[in-house]
């Protein structure tokens, strides 16, 4: 008797839907961390502006907009940031979540934070 050699039509078969099915959640998921990573890149742009530690609250939220607008972030705006003062420097941070439908009724749900301040917790994505 000769053994069987390579895959059967069944292991081709799942390796195919298991290869969709990743596929199909890059393509979902990854317009939000794109959008997530641009947030982070005007908040750290903000934090290195030399007119950013004397700001008023809309200013801040104006030069928010205003970047937001050039990156195409349209999840959240200048109205979402939430603005205090730490030694005596402005702190801008956001956190906000994202539901994305991924197929009949299963969604993925994002949480992101992202933040001006060097110290403290860091900026995630989840």
């Amino acid at each position: 008797m000769k053994k069987q050699r390579g895959m059967s039509f069944i292991g081709t078969l799942i390796l195919i839907v298991l290869g969709v099915s990743i596929t199909l959640l890059v393509v979902k998921l990854a317009p939000a961390y794109i959008e997530f990573f641009s947030v982070k890149k005007v908040l750290a742009a903000m934090a290195q502006d030399p007119a950013f530690p004397a700001m008023s609250p809309a200013e801040v939220r104006d030069s928010f907009d205003r970047r937001a607008n050039i990156d195409y972030i349209t999840t959240v705006t200048g109205k979402d940031l939430d603005l205090s003062k730490e030694d005596g420097q402005n702190v801008a941070s956001i956190e906000y979540s994202q539901k994305i439908p991924l197929v009949l009724n299963v969604s993925a749900c994002l949480d992101f934070s992202a933040s001006t301040a060097s110290s403290g917790k860091p900026a995630k994505g989840e």
